[in-house]
């Protein structure tokens, strides 16, 4: 069982000075978005693998809608922390690869420590697009306490039919577990209540952190909405996922699984 990492890392795993005072400073109420003490506070979480052509995009897009943003590099073997760096972002590094949800704990960790009330979780392949960053924050501050889960459109996409099999196959095992049915299981896009999300105990280490999310919020009576949201995918022949069907389904059934049966907690 993986339990919550502390937020300070060794060389490898830092942030720097200058990015974390940027973001005590938002938080604090200070800047340009003219947040008081008292109001909501955002930050983007950007979990990125390899993603040094899109990141420094996804994160200008971000930093136009929240305080500060956090790209969490897992591991990646290009210069995708560089290129966040410059466009501005807070860098954490794992210097090998742990799992997207260890990246999202991690995340969720640092803003905890900088006060942020709230995280909209990115991807770093501009999948996500920063137009639809607003909607979801409005949601957010709609109903504060709830996860806002941002169910992709795909009617006008090209996707493979692996992956709507994965997502379809997800949806059930999380209404099975949950008695609630969701569109979109998989989306990575979301805002979470910080302190309440942390609180969950979710402890997997790979996309299956998303799903377990999910569950444990219906379970314990934390509002779970859902935002319909556009998203981009590249061309099908030039599309790059880290998500393997068959280990990564596999993952996810046995959260699912443990879950139900109540083996973890």
């Amino acid at each position: 069982m993986r339990h919550h990492r502390p937020s300070t890392r060794s060389s490898g795993g830092s942030v720097s000075e200058e990015a974390i005072e940027r973001a005590e400073y938002h938080a604090d109420g200070g800047g340009p978005s003219g947040h008081t003490a008292a109001a909501l506070r955002f930050a983007a979480i950007v979990p990125a693998l390899n993603c040094v052509a899109t990141i420094a995009s996804v994160v200008e897009g971000a930093r136009t809608h929240v305080d500060a943003v956090l790209v969490i590099d897992d591991g990646s073997g290009d210069d995708t922390g560089d290129a966040a760096r410059a466009a501005g972002a807070a860098v954490m590094r794992h210097d090998q690869r742990q799992g997207k949800g260890a990246a999202l704990d991690d995340g969720l960790a640092w803003a905890a420590q900088h006060g942020f009330t709230h995280v909209i979780a990115i991807d770093g392949d501009g999948q996500h697009l920063s137009d639809e960053i607003p909607v979801m924050l409005e949601a957010a501050r709609s109903e504060p306490s709830a996860v806002i889960l941002g169910e992709r459109r795909r009617d006008e996409h090209d996707i493979s039919p692996m992956k709507l099999f994965g997502n379809r196959f997800a949806n059930r095992w999380v209404e099975i577990a949950s008695g609630v049915a969701f569109e979109d299981t998989q989306s990575g896009f979301r805002v979470y209540p910080v302190a309440a999300t942390r609180a969950l105990g979710a402890y997997a280490s790979h996309y299956g952190f998303e799903t377990e999310v999910l569950i444990r919020a219906v379970r314990t009576g934390m509002p779970v909405r859902c935002v319909p949201v556009r998203v981009y995918y590249p061309p099908a022949q030039t599309r790059v996922s880290y998500y393997r069907p068959w280990i990564d389904t596999i993952r996810i059934i046995f959260i699912v699984l443990g879950l139900i049966f109540r083996l973890r907690r």
